[in-house]
């Protein structure tokens, strides 16, 4: 069941829409911060996302709902992202987590063009981890 306290991610793309980019990262950094606090304990090397210019941890809990993710990053805009990304998928069935397309779902943010490759270059392996787990649970 989503965080009915949670923006969606329409919600926050009408939001986005209408900024220009300092207030886009600003928006980014708020996201990253209403992130449900990670545990330093379970901040380890198997839980790192590789290939993240920052350092960016994702770790996959079951619920009766689904999978629920807690992550950090010691980057703001970097923890930003990655809330957005689980904005997608937050508390959904694995099934459903492999249904979706993470991919288009975040393409409206435009988010290559908007940030800097290097903040970037990691969307790509915090989906593969966040689809490889919804695999091993499908």
């Amino acid at each position: 069941m989503p965080n009915p306290a949670a923006p969606s991610l329409a919600d926050i793309q009408s939001d986005y829409e209408l900024l220009d980019a300092d207030d886009r990262y600003r928006l980014l950094i708020d996201l990253g911060r209403a992130l449900e606090p990670m545990p330093d304990a379970l901040k380890t090397d198997a839980t790192l996302v590789r290939g993240c210019s920052a350092s960016v941890w994702v770790y996959p809990t079951r619920t009766d709902t689904g999978l629920h993710f807690l992550a950090d990053s010691n980057a703001a805009i970097t923890k930003g992202i990655i809330a957005l990304v689980l904005l997608t998928v937050q508390d959904r069935g694995a099934a459903e987590i492999l249904a979706t397309d993470i991919d288009a779902a975040l393409a409206p943010f435009d988010l290559r063009n908007q940030l800097s490759s290097n903040r970037t270059q990691g969307i790509p392996n915090m989906i593969a981890l966040i689809r490889e787990t919804a695999a091993r649970y499908a």
